[in-house]
């Protein structure tokens, strides 16, 4: 029994590792494209104005700590997003009131667990096509959809948590605009008995908007 659970761990971290290194293939094919068609073929770009969207793809590290001693903050591990999406609404051309939703996966005691919140944030563009975003909401620590076991990963824990943000578009035409952007999320849980878990996330990735 021992040997199967081991060979399935096996299997899943193969399988998350293939995801990474497929994502990163498919995220620098498309930015390589996409990047010689804006260079040889420019066009106007639309004002920002009304709902905007986004989501993102790629990856980062995941470090956390519970008050507990289970794990610390010495031992990082590789993480992929999921999910990762934004919505709000341009209030001018430099400004929109957003909630952001990220989201990583990450391994905790033999169970893969996804770290996230909703965050109500501001976005704004120092720069025609750089900007800044950040934000302070709910901080949400729960078992990965794939991975629920009862009574071992079914708890769910919320808390508090930050995020900070800040990209640049690389191709813009009409309402859509590809980013490259990075990602700082700062979170806490409260746990059961008292406990707390304290988590810290750097990702890098390419955002798809519509605004």
């Amino acid at each position: 029994m021992t040997s199967i659970k081991i060979k399935k761990r096996t299997i899943m971290k193969t399988i998350k590792n293939q995801i990474l290194l497929r994502t990163a293939c498919i995220a620098f094919a498309l930015v390589s494209s996409i990047t010689y068609a804006q260079n040889t073929n420019p066009e106007s770009t639309k004002q920002r104005d009304g709902f905007i969207f986004e989501f993102v793809a790629g990856g980062g590290i995941i470090s956390l700590e519970d008050s507990a001693g289970i794990q610390t903050f010495d031992k990082s591990q590789g993480t992929f997003v999921f999910p990762d999406l934004k919505f709000g609404y341009m209030l001018n051309d430099n400004l929109a009131i957003t909630a952001s939703l990220p989201g990583n996966i990450y391994e905790f005691q033999d169970s893969d667990r996804h770290f996230g919140g909703f965050i109500p944030s501001v976005q704004y563009w120092v720069k025609d096509r750089w900007w800044i975003h950040g934000g302070i909401g709910l901080a949400i620590d729960a078992p990965a959809l794939y991975d629920i076991k009862d009574d071992v990963n079914d708890d769910w824990n919320f808390g508090c948590a930050v995020m900070a943000s800040t990209g640049y578009e690389i191709y813009k035409k009409k309402n859509f605009a590809l980013n490259v952007q990075s990602k700082l999320v700062m979170g806490r849980a409260s746990l059961d008995g008292d406990a707390h878990r304290d988590v810290v996330i750097f990702n890098v990735g390419l955002g798809f908007s519509w605004l």
